[in-house]
């Protein structure tokens, strides 16, 4: 009879591959799984009745901006109480590390905290740094295109020079020599839009060698979209590495109903090169407030203002009207703030979400004290009000898209399936009464549903809460297992 630490029993399994459910065991060993199967014998210190539940892979969040959460806030409750026990960093051209600041951190790097919690000068710092913190999740990260720039550059409303992007090569080969999953830029953002398709193929030439990959957070969401996708391919196809497009969407209500031909733009590009993306489940965006996005009519809540902090949680209609102002130029007094954008078409957002391509990511911002409810709910949503009560997609293949697709793309090896041998990485949960209770008014709510989160084989979460037992690790792209697909 085997022996084994938990053994969960008579669940129905989801195992990440997008196969149909089967219902049987799951037996836990250490940080490993050491078997599945119908009807396991097995001598558990702790046994777990999974009947009507259903047992996943952990969720893997494919785009955070948890990169100081990890070390500053290792419980991490906000992902792990969806069932999140991987999550990726470094997204939007924006990381923690490597970065050496002259003085408060640019637009959007903010959006990461002050400038105190920019610690971390190589990226070896930082790994060494979440190994220290040992965060509730599991950690994978990538190097962000805007932080490089901001090491090196003297201001960032133009291009890099080609002795600056040497450094910035530099800096982005020692990160990779320590793990990192590739290369992300944010080249929407002003402190990136400056840079050249030139700059951007230059500093990606060591992805290829080191198996790494390019996401972006296209230059433009909104009329120049197309463009802005071609360019992303274009960097993807000369640098011959994986493309994954950040929170793809039509933005702004001028680009609505324009998700067919994005996503036929995705397809056609995927006949010739591996290309991917992910996507949230809500119609809002959140970010810094920019004024290139004040549209009167789109309805913009702000989160945070350094020099207005009152008026957080109103719209920028409201605090317009009380100042006697145009919104573009109360926001411009707002400023530096955050905002959340109700700017999205639910029908173009619904279409991309159930796309084969699409993977799910959060793009939570955990250090806005108002934040975007996708933060805490987006899994359970999609899980129950999109796959469940909306039938987008069956439960198999929403799951897929949060296990087994992602893992596969960002080279988690050993991750993303239930199988033998894999890391007891696995969410428990009741498919018929997962939900997601974060609400635009009042975000930070846990979701309803969860019954047990494992990390590494540690019970980490249940229905009452954390258990305070932390197992998550720094997940390095080096790993020789690793495989890739981003078809």
């Amino acid at each position: 009879m085997l022996t084994c630490d938990t053994l969960i029993r008579n669940a129905t399994i989801f195992d990440g591959s997008n196969a149909g459910p089967e219902v049987g065991d799951v037996a836990l060993r250490g940080e490993r799984i050491l078997a599945v199967g119908a009807g396991l014998e097995c001598r558990a210190s702790a046994a777990i009745d999974g009947e009507a539940l259903a047992l996943a892979p952990g969720f893997i969040d494919t785009h955070t901006h948890d990169d100081t959460s990890v070390i500053r806030a290792p419980g991490m409750v906000p992902k792990i109480s969806q069932g999140v026990t991987t999550v990726i960093t470094g997204n939007c051209g924006i990381s923690a590390a490597p970065v050496a600041l002259r003085g408060d951190p640019p637009d959007p790097m903010n959006l990461l905290g002050e400038a105190d919690v920019f610690r971390y000068p190589t990226f070896a710092a930082y790994v060494a740094a979440i190994q220290e913190a040992r965060p509730a999740v599991n950690v994978a990260a990538l190097v962000g295109h805007t932080a490089l720039r901001n090491n090196h550059m003297d201001r960032l409303d133009r291009g890099a020079t080609p002795a600056e992007i040497r450094e910035m090569r530099g800096q982005l080969q020692e990160a990779l020599d320590n793990g990192a999953l590739g290369l992300s830029t944010g080249l929407a953002y002003l402190s990136a839009n400056a840079a050249t398709l030139d700059e951007v193929l230059t500093l990606a030439q060591p992805l290829a060698a080191a198996g790494a990959i390019y996401t972006t957070h296209l230059r433009s969401e909104t009329e120049a979209i197309l463009n802005a996708m071609n360019e992303a391919f274009t960097v993807g196809r000369e640098s011959r590495v994986p493309v994954i497009i950040s929170h793809l969407k039509c933005a702004g209500v001028d680009n609505w109903r324009r998700s067919g031909e994005v996503l036929e733009a995705l397809e056609t590009a995927q006949v010739s090169q591996p290309v991917g993306c992910d996507c949230y489940p809500y119609a809002a965006t959140s970010s810094t407030l920019d004024l290139r996005q004040v549209d009167e009519r789109v309805q913009i809540v702000i989160t945070w203002s350094k020099p207005h902090p009152e008026t957080a949680g109103q719209s920028l209609a409201q605090i317009a009207e009380s100042w006697n102002l145009p919104q573009i130029e109360a926001a411009r007094r707002l400023q530096p703030a955050g905002a959340i954008y109700h700017s999205i078409s639910e029908e173009d957002m619904r279409r991309i979400l159930r796309h084969p391509a699409t993977m799910i990511g959060s793009d939570g911002l955990p250090n806005d004290p108002r934040p975007h409810p996708r933060l805490w709910g987006t899994f359970p949503r999609v899980l129950g009000h999109y796959s469940r009560d909306e039938k987008l997609f069956p439960l198999r293949e929403a799951v897929h898209k949060m296990t087994g697709m992602p893992a596969q793309r960002f080279s988690l090896a050993q991750r993303g399936v239930i199988r033998e041998g894999y890391y007891a990485d696995l969410v428990l949960f009741d498919a018929a009464t997962i939900t997601d209770t974060a609400t635009f008014d009042d975000p930070a709510r846990p979701a309803k549903g969860i019954a047990g989160v494992w990390v590494n084989g540690v019970l980490s979460y249940t229905a009452d809460g954390p258990t305070n037992d932390r197992a998550g690790r720094f997940l390095s792209r080096r790993d020789t297992n690793n495989t890739r697909s981003a078809a």
